[in-house]
């Protein structure tokens, strides 16, 4: 199944305002199951790491996204991505992408100058290097998801509103749009979880069905932590849940 680790970054993006370190720390870990219609199609995972970039502290974030079974026979995806965020700002030093879609790969890593605005990007399958100016406070696809769940507003949006941010993604600064839908309490594996519910905007044709065919479930807590996703495919659906999870900084909230 494609772009598994993508869907679950892109999903959850808000706006970049200078966050707080509070809604996770070193040692979280957590696991999303993911179902193609009826078929237990893959997995993916998310761990923070402690790491030291130019003598300053940083998280390291290791994602990954991977099929299973019968998913991998038909389509085998091995996905690696991993950003160095900056403790104090929440931006990201460094960004590594190691993708395999059923052939279709990519070895690259990025540099951030967050001073110039700039991220250097080296592609090792091409043999190529690249500098890209890029807005101020932008992302990589990893840390996106990280900055923003310590955004003061997650919680305080209104239904319907939208709020959009530069990441950095492919060679190029993309700009998302999220709107609020409300919030939910979700029967999962864990007990009932009340949740936020997002929709991004995103571009129909390629991946998604249409416009609006992402939604995405998050926990109404500290810890912000992805529940469930539901994405209309151009070809069936995508369903991930919540399997497994550990080290959150803050308690997991249920009823």
């Amino acid at each position: 199944m494609k772009k598994i680790l993508l869907l679950l970054i892109l999903i959850t993006t808000l706006s970049l305002d200078s966050p707080q370190q509070d809604a996770y720390d070193v040692g979280e870990y957590f696991k999303l199951r993911i179902h193609y219609g009826i078929v237990n199609a893959g997995y993916a995972t998310l761990e923070v790491k402690d790491a030291t970039v130019n003598s300053k502290k940083a998280f390291h974030v290791v994602g990954k996204g991977y099929t299973t079974g019968m998913s991998r026979f038909f389509f085998k995806v091995d996905d690696l991505y991993e950003s160095y965020i900056d403790k104090e700002t929440g931006n990201p030093f460094q960004y590594v992408r190691k993708i395999n879609e059923g052939g279709y790969t990519k070895n690259q890593e990025g540099f951030f100058n967050q001073a110039t605005n700039r991220v250097v990007v080296k592609d090792y399958k091409n043999k190529s290097e690249k500098t890209i100016m890029v807005p101020k406070n932008t992302q990589d696809i990893l840390s996106t998801f990280y900055y923003l769940r310590n955004h003061p507003n997650i919680d305080k949006l209104k239904v319907g509103e939208a709020i959009a941010i530069d990441m950095f993604f492919d060679d190029e600064t993309t700009k998302f749009k999220l709107k609020f839908i409300g919030r939910e309490n979700i029967t999962t594996k864990f007990g009932v979880v009340p949740s936020m519910i997002f929709r991004p905007l995103v571009q129909s044709g390629r991946v998604f069905k249409e416009q609006e065919s992402l939604t995405v479930w998050i926990s109404d807590d500290d810890n912000k932590l992805p529940i469930r996703i539901k994405a209309s495919l151009a070809v069936g659906s995508i369903k991930a849940d919540l399997d497994e999870y550990r080290g959150l900084k803050n308690p997991f909230k249920k009823k």
